[in-house]
């Protein structure tokens, strides 16, 4: 049996993604500054994008409580991104509840799944 030869490494990306961390209980006031802390990952102080060719990650592993106001996050940091060059949000880590809210309001084809937390989330 063989196999063709693959170049590269699977699943690797060529740049590292710019990576935002969401822990605790995030309410509806809190999005605007995660927003605004994503774009601050995405753009230098002079408004020009950092690493064109980067993707976005968001860690939401760390979330207390998946719940409308963290699909509300999701989607307008979703919306960042897009606004950064047309990248596309990646969740890694995501609660099962999270899951379950994405696919309810239509979201899940918004932002991609990197790999859903085992246990339910924390």
């Amino acid at each position: 049996m063989s196999f063709g030869r693959r170049t590269g490494l699977p699943c690797v990306e060529s740049m590292t993604p710019t990576v935002l961390l969401v822990t605790g209980r995030v309410t509806r006031a809190a999005v605007p500054g995660l927003c605004a802390e994503l774009e601050s990952l995405l753009y230098d102080p002079e408004g020009a994008l950092r690493d064109p060719d980067a993707g976005v990650d968001c860690d939401v592993g760390g979330v207390v409580q998946a719940d409308l106001a963290l699909v509300e996050a999701v989607a307008r940091l979703g919306l960042v991104a897009r606004r950064a060059g047309g990248r596309r949000l990646r969740l890694r880590n995501v609660p099962r509840e999270l899951q379950s809210l994405l696919d309810l309001v239509g979201l899940a084809d918004v932002v991609d799944v990197r790999c859903a937390a085992g246990d339910g989330g924390a």
